[in-house]
């Protein structure tokens, strides 16, 4: 199956909405990050809202810091159906955060989100240029990337470069800043975790052996880019988006 053909494309997402949200204290001192609001909606819904019009039907939402209240406010939404997992006994990571839920998760490539990412404008909505990119033939995970000009919010000079394939690189020099940033959203073969050990982990080595592999790509979005990881760029992506 290739980008955007087949009705059972990408239909299915996970959530990595978990973390306990340090770095955006004290907005997370009586609530979970995904509940930190945005230009009046919580973070969690400005997300759902953005799988909703990529046709996402269900999206596997991983809870912990403040679950009950997470799972209070997400009682009852339908565009997308959401499914709860678990992590209140401990946080599992990246990798262990999907592996857990891997059971909801389908044998068809899956989107993974972040709650923290959020964007403005382009010609092509970021989700749908993923669709368009994925070759499944060639691609294990796709990441969604962003020029380093085009973004608030970025976290260091670390990120990833390119080929002319689009075949993804990670750039660790601090003197040499990587052109692209990682938005935090990837198409992904959930198999990719069927033999990793139960419990936490994170899905770094995962990238990194699939680089190796020549089998993880990216494309880079021509949207602006709102990562809200702290209260400063909370501040800034309600300035942009009011």
């Amino acid at each position: 199956m290739t980008a955007g053909t087949g009705s059972a494309f990408l239909k299915t997402a996970m959530v990595l909405a978990a973390g306990v949200g340090s770095r955006m204290r004290p907005l997370t001192n009586d609530r979970p990050k995904a509940l930190v609001t945005v230009n009046g909606k919580a973070l969690i819904d400005h997300v759902l809202d953005r799988l909703h019009e990529a046709g996402i039907e269900t999206a596997v939402v991983n809870v912990h810091h403040f679950a009950e209240q997470m799972e209070a406010h997400l009682e009852g939404r339908t565009n997308p159906q959401v499914l709860i997992v678990d992590e209140r006994a401990g946080l599992l990571d990246s990798g262990g955060g999907i592996k857990n839920a891997r059971h909801l998760l389908g044998d068809d490539p899956i989107l993974v989100a972040n709650i923290d990412s959020l964007w403005v404008g382009g010609e092509v909505p970021p989700i749908e240029a993923m669709k368009r990119a994925w070759d499944p033939a060639k691609m294990d995970i796709l990441m969604l990337l962003v020029p380093r000009d085009r973004g608030i919010g970025l976290e260091g000079p670390r990120g990833f470069r390119l080929d002319a394939e689009g075949r993804a690189t990670h750039m660790a020099d601090d003197a040499n800043p990587a052109p692209l940033a990682n938005v935090g959203f990837q198409i992904m073969k959930p198999q990719l975790l069927d033999d990793q050990p139960e419990g936490a982990f994170s899905i770094l080595p995962i990238w990194w052996r699939l680089q190796d592999e020549g089998r993880i790509y990216g494309v880079a979005m021509d949207a602006f880019w709102l990562h809200v990881g702290d209260p400063a760029a909370r501040d800034e992506a309600e300035a942009r988006l009011t």
